[in-house]
């Protein structure tokens, strides 16, 4: 089965789920309309390449559609957006950008 992410608005994480199992997650909290990606992790007996990525890119676009800034203190995620930057770069408030070097 192929993985799949949801949010898990009850517990603050993404998770990506195949076959009923949890193979990585990404922590956030949510204030003043952004989602603050706070920690990802994958299982690594469970993962396999690009699961983190599609976790993570997942994630964004579900910021995305929510309307929501995205404050990376994950580093994973915060490279996903510097080496995307034309993908997921708006994504970061502009005000914020230089807290995370992204500016």
């Amino acid at each position: 089965m192929k993985p799949a992410v949801r949010d898990d608005a009850e517990n603050n994480r993404y998770v990506i789920e195949a076959d009923g199992d949890q193979l990585g997650l990404i922590d956030y909290r949510m204030r003043d309309g952004n989602i603050a990606l706070i920690h990802t992790e994958v299982d690594k007996a469970k993962s396999v390449p690009g699961l983190a990525r599609l976790l993570v890119t997942e994630a964004l676009g579900d910021a995305r559609a929510r309307g929501l800034g995205v404050l990376p203190y994950c580093p994973y995620v915060r490279r996903t957006i510097d080496k995307n930057r034309d993908e997921f770069l708006d994504l970061v408030p502009e005000g914020r950008r230089a807290e995370f070097k992204l500016d």
